[in-house]
């Protein structure tokens, strides 16, 4: 049952007219606005001003050359703000009207329900559902007020989910969480309204930039070019118990969760809440036929008469078993397929979606024209299991879609730091299953599907009765990978001839690729000698351009204006990683030797680089001791006496590798035997040949 609709009185239906007025005809004579609205003109210009004074309304420069023509009016975000909320009060008074008349008619409900309301029927998903965008017009008289506004530059994730908050695909959200949402949705994966919502939408920011903004206040929302995309009205403002958030959304407080480690390490240390009004849509140049928003989907829907329709959601490239399970889930959901892959951010390590896309293009002919359609999602995920399955539901509903693959550890992250999965196998099924009824959108199970060599075809694995007499073939994702990264062969009842040709131009064999050796160590440890000898080795091999990025070198050339405190170092190691990323994208192989001496650092930078190529981290592990009767140029002595502060291993921690790829001693051995030791991690890496 519903609750019941909040009443409007005649004082805010007068004024959420003239909010839609000026919304949608800004430049209309006051006359004419008047009748549109169906009150007296005496009555219309006390509302405007009322509007006016109150800060809903503002009078901005009129758009026309006639001279005599009087200025034009325009929503504040403010003003954008109560309209948005007023119509969904409005519309659920009507709902609620006409549901009391139809069951007085028939004697049953109508199936309507408020638009607040999660729980809809499948027959109303195609219908528009609400966007937080304001008019053409009023979007570009917001841009010019947006200049004096302070400005906040998006991260690539707050992009992806500011997108999806003004098209609606995060509907029912109005705006980032405030601090009394966020709370219930860690805690109990609902909004204060009682609405399902499984996933924290917030808006981290650094403590200086949320100290320098007050509450109530604006802020221009803008992408990392300075191009506004919308405005936020600040209400809400809090510091986050982060170890709280990441045992409760996603199981555990490890950073070996992309998701946790980005909470901790990347995310800024203050959130912020409130309402947003959407100017523009973000500027997507790759793909733009493939990106659709859950409005221009629905009317696709609606346009071929496609009634029921099933997500597929994916982030790796599509092989024949995916083919086979998809057509498998359509008949069995009697539906359409909807391809909806996730192009935003995904698991660190996979692969680009440049080439996934290319991967989908190539298999498209495989599917039926009539009953598939492709379509792209600017989604950041979070990989959280269970409650990202759930999310994900509720976005494809917003899209349309009435039913959804939920796969066996659907949005796992891998293993958490003993080794072990961050969840069940069929946890994200259980709770998408619990939960499915609310959201109004049915779940189809992910089939395990294995080729039968002697039948010719790929079979659900726990459908085959004859396990025993039958030759059962399978290909896991880690076997595919050492197959491209070796170049062997990935037969043709596995994938697509067209998805192999992709994968191999995008991942050419090991040898070929580009690849980063990251030394770290103590100062004098002998990074940069064992670092030398190694690049003089590899240059001898020739086949791929070799650059070296010593500490003392980038120091000198490309961090001169940095100091020695822990954000300068941090900044400075970034800088290392981010150039060889660069060379690592390109085919070449990047030698760093920074001393590095942070955990947190030396992981984002390995997950830079880990993007484009191979990461081999190797801990020069002499002792402090060792470097210090080595210490030519005095460093250590002055650093014991107090004239260097935060010198690491004496002022300054250093936190020693716990799963280097490498680890070499350098007491009493030969630096060429070090280098060679180096030379033989790499061969057995298969990054160079033997």
């Amino acid at each position: 049952m519903s609750p019941k609709a909040k009443p409007i009185t005649d004082e805010e239906e007068t004024l959420f007219r003239l909010l839609r007025q000026v919304n949608f005809a800004p430049e209309a004579s006051q006359r004419a606005s008047a009748l549109a609205i169906g009150v007296s003109l005496g009555r219309f210009n006390a509302q405007l001003k009322s509007a006016i004074s109150d800060g809903l309304i503002k009078i901005g420069a009129s758009a026309s050359t006639d001279k005599r023509k009087r200025d034009a009016y325009v929503l504040t975000t403010k003003g954008a703000n109560l309209m948005t909320r007023l119509t969904d009060q409005f519309l659920a008074r009507k709902f609620e009207e006409y549901d009391a008349l139809h069951g007085e008619l028939t004697g049953s409900t109508s199936g309507y329900v408020p638009p607040n309301q999660r729980m809809t029927l499948m027959h109303n998903n195609l219908a528009p559902i609400p966007e937080l965008y304001v008019s053409y017009d009023s979007a570009q008289k917001m841009k010019m007020d947006a200049a004096e506004l302070t400005s906040l530059d998006l991260t690539p994730r707050q992009i992806c989910d500011l997108e999806l908050l003004m098209n609606g695909g995060f509907n029912p959200l109005k705006g980032f969480l405030s601090e009394e949402d966020y709370n219930s949705v860690v805690d109990t994966m609902r909004l204060t309204t009682g609405e399902l919502w499984p996933m924290p939408i917030t808006l981290d920011v650094s403590k200086d930039f949320a100290e320098s903004i007050e509450i109530g206040l604006d802020i221009a929302l803008r992408d990392q070019e300075g191009v506004i995309l919308g405005t936020m009205t600040v209400t809400d403002r809090w510091t986050p118990n982060k170890s709280h958030e990441a045992e409760k959304v996603f199981g555990a407080d490890d950073s070996a969760h992309p998701a946790v480690n980005y909470l901790h390490n990347t995310a800024g240390e203050v959130y912020l809440g409130g309402p947003v009004t959407g100017i523009q849509q973000p500027v997507h140049y790759d793909f733009r036929a493939r990106r659709d928003t859950p409005n221009e989907l629905r009317a696709y829907f609606r346009k071929l008469g496609w009634r029921k329709v099933v997500a597929f959601q994916t982030r790796n490239p599509l092989h024949r078993a995916h083919q086979e399970l998809t057509f498998r889930a359509a008949k069995e959901a009697q539906a359409n397929l909807l391809i909806h892959p996730v192009v935003g951010m995904t698991k660190p390590g996979d692969i680009d979606h440049f080439t996934r896309v290319r991967c989908y293009e190539a298999v498209l002919d495989q599917y039926p024209a009539s009953t598939t359609a492709m379509s792209l999602l600017n989604l950041a995920m979070r990989m959280a299991g269970p409650r990202e399955a759930v999310w994900h539901g509720l976005i494809r509903k917003n899209h349309g879609c009435t039913h959804f693959i939920v796969g066996r550890d659907h949005a796992g992250p891998g293993k958490n730091s003993a080794g072990e999965d961050f969840y069940g196998p069929y946890d994200a099924q259980d709770l998408f299953r619990e939960h499915q009824e609310e959201m109004g959108i049915e779940m189809v199970d992910f089939k395990h599907m294995v080729y039968v060599q002697e039948r010719a075809q790929y079979e659900p694995a726990d459908e085959i009765k004859d396990k025993d007499n039958v030759t059962i073939l399978n290909i896991s994702g880690t076997e595919l990978r050492r197959r491209l990264a070796e170049g062997l062969e990935i037969p043709e009842w596995f994938s697509f001839p067209t998805v192999v040709e992709e994968l191999r131009k995008s991942k050419p064999p090991r040898a070929k690729q580009g690849f980063t050796v990251f030394f770290t160590g103590f100062s004098g440890s002998g990074k940069s000698t064992i670092a030398n000898a190694l690049m003089v080795k590899l240059m001898e091999m020739g086949g791929r351009p070799v650059t070296l990025l010593d500490g003392d070198i980038v120091r000198k050339n490309l961090s001169s204006e940095l100091g020695f405190s822990k954000e300068h170092r941090d900044l400075n190691i970034r800088r290392i990683g981010y150039v060889a990323s660069e060379i690592t994208k390109n085919g070449g192989i990047a030698i760093c030797a920074p001393i590095a001496p942070y955990a947190t650092t030396r992981r984002a930078v390995r997950e830079d680089i880990e993007q484009f190529g191979a990461f081999c981290e190797v801990h020069v592990a002499t002792s402090i001791e060792e470097c210090e009767r080595r210490d030519r140029k005095g460093l250590y002595k002055l650093a014991r006496e107090g004239k260097i502060k935060e010198f690491t291993g004496i002022s300054d921690p250093y936190d020693v590798p716990e799963n280097p790829e490498l680890s070499v001693e350098t007491e009493n051995v030969e630096v060429d035997n070090c280098a060679h030791q180096v030379i033989l991690k790499l061969e057995s890496m298969g990054l160079i040949k033997a």
